[in-house]
């Protein structure tokens, strides 16, 4: 055989295939490589294959070792004629940026993606305006360029452009820059789509695509099988392209924020003269400025090189000037850099009605939201409304929570809320929030029927006459949405009181009155009741006035745990029933004052209180109310060493309960029911009886399971766990503990939680 050129990879394959005596269609079977391949190899036309490709080929024409490793090193020799053949700089990475802080695991997840050999070729960084998706990929390509023997390629697909790269023409920069000449470049798209993947599959390259405009723009540009890679970023999330690795970009987490300010203005504190403060280093300082820039790192480079060009400013001082919410977008600004500009170019992309929901979303006043609130402040249908949401999600103008509802960033509600005063009159904002609000406190309205005695609400009529549409379509649905749109409707409900909407307040709190029992944590009930007692009294109602009253007793006592302001609560609340003749809302109001005795430690007084209060309730006939006031009579009784009394008194209620001609509402019934057991255990446990205690206990655990209120669960699983430890079964006293740990940390009971570690402690004692 006669020696070949050095380094052609073609004529030393063809002398190999005829010294073999194969045809190429031979050859192409015996290798598993295409014919098609073969030919361009031979012909010249691709003069770099992989290694993978010529071991094949070289097996299967039965080459020595030697022979082997000239045919790979022709094949090397022609990927390095080849780069060198490129166009140098037309597609070169940007500069990464030298301070570059944070992004650790991101950086990392993008290295994995050249090295999963079974992984997808494609990996998508998407995400909010200003996250820095472009530094994070330019950062990470740079660190991998060692990683790609043909050379990692950039283009910027300009997404947000108002005509952004068409395929054809990134096509060409691509194809340019892999070394095709113009003259050889294809007229048509799909013909320089096909050359691009032939070309990328034959190489080992990295190609970077930014700012993405959509699913088309990159589609065309997609490699073919092989070691290439291609990175896209973009503020969509273009879920269109399939099969690819996906990372979503968040705010930089606290540390990585603060570092990255302290990096940039590491420079100005060497400049600094020496006698001049430093407290651009105060890490106190550096986390409040991070926190006013949302963790963003384009909004937190502006914020330290602002800095840097006012040697004059203190950190400090910017800290405070940035704590002004009407200039904080204006004031991050350096030079050409604006957080205002980022966002912008993401809002002009959006259709106009997509525009006024993106605003008036600005109007919910809680931290986060659901598409109903986009419908209300809008007045469109709810599918169209999801519709734009989701675009709004696709564009990275909208995050979500892990349960999956809506928000903003800081800095997009603040860019929302200056487009808002801007392109909306003062009479259109107004109304739009009257709408908000009115559908809060409608839906809360409508959700709080669900816990309220009698029938499920299935012809419950609001402020306007019709039931809310889309309200919570199940007890758990509804508590499910009073719990999440708390922060909101709460605001709804302060906003009605200061506009002296009275009734409208009225008629909110009085449907929570039942469900507040299920959610005694949240905190803001006397201010729910507090609002409503006083618009009870504005209405000059007596009979409302004391039994919003008592409402706000319970809050005080239960949630404030402040018995002895509940108990005062409680007097005013029976007096205003004695004067309006209703003798429920007396009965009521000595219910209250004798829990708040109980905790005064006058458990005699609470006894007396508790019995007047039984008395009024069986005579008003109040099904709901009699369990109750027994309950607290029970209580009392344990409190004064009755235990035996306080037996004898959960029994009557369990009693009352079983009766149809004396018990509540079912679902009202169950939660009387758990505690009436849970206050049987511990009456059953103080009277030395651990093993009938421990099946009171297991009962009130299966009732509360139904119920299914955590605080109560935990009451009753910390009960049995007592009972089994004192019948020295460890094992299953352990593991009530554990479920009473877990129900109470569910419930933000930290009394509870307490306990149930102790326990657990005391059990873990006696073992060892």
């Amino acid at each position: 055989m006669s020696q070949p050129e050095p380094f052609a990879l073609g004529p030393l394959l063809r002398a190999h295939r005829h010294e073999a005596g194969l045809t190429l269609e031979e050859l192409a079977e015996g290798s598993g490589v295409s014919g098609r391949a073969i030919g361009d190899m031979e012909r010249g036309h691709s003069r770099g294959p992989q290694a993978r490709t010529v071991q094949a080929l070289a097996v299967a024409l039965g080459l020595t070792r030697a022979a082997t490793e000239e045919l790979l090193g022709a094949a090397r020799a022609g990927r390095r004629r080849h780069q060198a053949a490129a166009a140098p700089g037309l597609c070169d990475l940007p500069p990464a940026v030298p301070d570059f802080t944070g992004r650790e695991t991101e950086t990392a997840w993008l290295g994995r993606s050249i090295t999963a050999q079974a992984g997808p070729p494609v990996s998508i960084v998407s995400g909010t305006p200003g996250l820095g998706k472009t530094a994070l990929v330019v950062h990470a390509g740079a660190q991998q360029a060692g990683r790609f023997a043909d050379g990692c390629f950039f283009v910027d697909l300009r997404g947000l452009d108002a005509e952004p790269v068409v395929p054809h023409d990134a096509l060409a920069r691509l194809l340019r820059a892999l070394g095709v000449r113009e003259r050889d470049l294809p007229a048509e798209t799909d013909e320089r789509r096909v050359l691009y993947r032939r070309l990328m599959g034959e190489r080992e390259a990295l190609v970077v695509l930014d700012n993405a405009a959509h699913e088309a723009q990159v589609r065309a540009l997609l490699p073919g099988p092989g070691p290439s890679r291609l990175w896209v970023t973009s503020r969509r999330t273009l879920a269109g392209i399939e099969h690819a690795r996906r990372l979503v970009l968040a705010p930089l987490p606290v540390g990585a924020a603060t570092a990255l300010l302290g990096a940039i203005l590491a420079q100005r504190e060497e400049e600094k003269d020496p006698a001049a403060g430093t407290d651009g280093a105060d890490p106190a300082v550096l986390t409040r400025i991070a926190e006013l820039c949302g963790h963003l790192p384009l909004a937190l480079r502006i914020a330290g090189t602002r800095l840097l060009s006012r040697p004059a400013w203190s950190a400090r001082g910017f800290a405070e000037r940035l704590g002004d919410e009407d200039l904080r977008l204006q004031r991050l600004t350096a030079g050409d850099l604006r957080i205002r500009s980022a966002f912008r170019l993401s809002y002009e992309q959006l259709a106009e009605p997509v525009r006024r929901l993106f605003r008036r979303l600005a109007l919910v006043p809680g931290p986060d939201f659901d598409p109903g609130a986009g419908a209300a402040l809008t007045g469109l249908g709810p599918d169209l409304v999801e519709e734009m949401l989701d675009e709004l999600l696709d564009l990275g103008l909208l995050g979500h929570t892990a349960t999956d509802r809506l928000l903003f960033h800081d800095l997009l509600r603040l860019y929302a809320r200056e487009r808002l005063q801007e392109e909306e009159s003062a009479q259109e904002r107004a109304a739009a929030e009257a709408a908000l609000h009115r559908w809060l406190l409608d839906t809360a309205a409508a959700a709080g029927q669900w816990f309220q005695p009698g029938p499920p609400p299935s012809d419950l009529a609001t402020s306007d006459g019709a039931r809310p549409a889309g309200g919570p379509a199940s007890a758990r649905a509804a508590q499910t949405w009073l719990e999440a749109e708390s922060a909101n409707w709460l605001a709804a409900l302060r906003s009605a009181a200061a506009a002296g909407r009275h009734a409208e307040v009225v008629r909110t709190a009085e449907s929570m009155h039942w469900f507040s029992d299920r959610w005694t944590n949240w905190g803001h009930w006397p201010t729910v009741f507090g609002l409503s007692r006083t618009a009870a009294h504005a209405l000059g109602d007596d009979v409302l006035a004391a039994t919003h009253a008592n409402y706000l007793a319970w809050a005080v006592h239960y949630c404030s745990h402040q018995p002895r302001e509940s108990s005062a609560i409680a007097e005013q609340a029976a007096e205003l029933a004695r004067r309006g003749g209703d003798a429920t809302q007396e009965a009521w109001a000595h219910f209250y004052a004798a829990a708040a005795a109980v905790r005064l430690g006058e458990p005699d007084e609470a006894v007396g209180r508790a019995r007047r209060a039984a008395e009024l309730f069986a005579t008003a006939g109040d099904r709901e109310g009699h369990p109750q006031a027994l309950l607290a009579l029970a209580s009392a009784q344990a409190r004064t060493g009755s235990h035996g009394d306080a037996v004898a008194t959960t029994d009557a209620i369990l009693g009352l309960l079983a009766d149809p001609a004396t018990a509540p509402a079912a679902h009202i019934g169950d939660f009387t029911r758990t505690n009436a057991l849970a206050q049987k255990g511990r009456a059953l446990l103080a009277l030395g009886r651990p093993r009938e205690a421990e099946h009171i206990y297991a009962d009130a655990r299966q009732v509360g399971a139904r119920v299914g209120v955590p605080l109560l669960r935990a009451i009753a699983a910390l009960g049995q766990a007592r009972a089994l430890a004192e019948l020295e079964e460890r094992e299953r006293a352990v593991g009530a503990a554990r479920e009473a740990r877990a129900f109470a940390a569910t419930a933000g009971d930290p009394a509870r939680l307490a306990e149930a570690t102790a326990l657990l402690a005391e059990l873990a004692a006696a073992e060892d």
